[in-house]
């Protein structure tokens, strides 16, 4: 069995008197994809800011490779090297084409040789169908485009775990396909990945175990198998009879 490059004990994240995220602890194995569930505002976003230091936490400890993740730690920028996060706006340059989008982090930050980064980058935006928008700016790309700029963007830094905050949430749902097409490719390329999403269909597909979150604290999680087709907890059953209803809803009205 591969090891824990993850390992979450007793977090805790408060705004204020609001404890947003509660006791909470989660490990992840190398090559594992670990899809995260839960009604909006449970605290699955605010996770992964914490799990990348972009939010401080108060209680609890964050390990990579057994590491402390902190931003009180002296190599959090070495740390924050290791985890590649994709947000839901993309988070471009406006200013920058794709392919200097993607360079910039690798070449400033790891002071890495430019022939080799763009060399690598086109091979990758080859790889999710953009090798001919190098040179194209942000304004002038779909949301789906940006969307996979922003995984490549995360790949050239060479991560040890990604992470994925909503990346179809501000998507059209024909731009939807493509980014989740990219995901499930990189799942069956072996790579270690934490994934927000609210398409369980997605879910279903690309994960390796299920974590549902509600109120900040996990309530359940095993298989696909098992959360979608048994769930043992009451609060998972309702959450899932809504995409349920959701579906039904859609179905009747394409049929009238």
């Amino acid at each position: 069995m591969s090891e824990n490059i993850l390992e979450i004990s007793h977090l805790r994240k408060e705004y204020g008197n609001n404890a947003v995220i509660e006791d909470l602890s989660l490990s992840v194995r190398e090559g594992e994809v670990v899809v995260i569930v839960g009604p909006s505002g449970c605290g699955k976003s605010t996770l992964l800011r914490c799990i990348n230091a972009l939010e401080d936490i108060q209680g609890g400890q964050i390990l990579l490779r057994g590491e402390t993740v902190s931003k009180d730690s002296k190599n959090l920028q070495a740390m924050r090297q290791k985890i590649g996060m994709v947000f839901q706006n993309y988070e471009l340059f406006p200013h920058m084409t794709v392919l200097d989008n993607i360079m910039l982090a690798p070449m400033k930050v790891q002071r890495r040789n430019k022939r080799e980064v763009k060399e690598e980058a086109l091979a990758l935006l080859e790889r999710v169908g953009l090798e001919n928008k190098a040179d194209s700016l942000p304004r002038q790309l779909s949301g789906g485009q940006k969307q996979r700029t922003a995984i490549v963007r995360a790949l050239c830094m060479h991560p040890d775990i990604l992470l994925f905050d909503e990346v179809t949430a501000a998507l059209d749902p024909e731009m939807v396909r493509e980014v989740l097409e990219v995901i499930l490719g990189l799942a069956n390329q072996g790579k270690t990945m934490l994934v927000v999403t609210h398409e369980m269909q997605f879910a279903k597909a690309v994960a390796d175990r299920i974590v549902f979150i509600d109120e900040g604290r996990i309530c359940e999680e095993g298989s696909p198998e098992e959360f979608f087709g048994n769930p043992r907890t009451e609060r998972a059953r309702r959450f899932l009879n809504t995409f349920s209803f959701e579906r039904k809803k859609r179905k009747d009205i394409d049929a009238f």
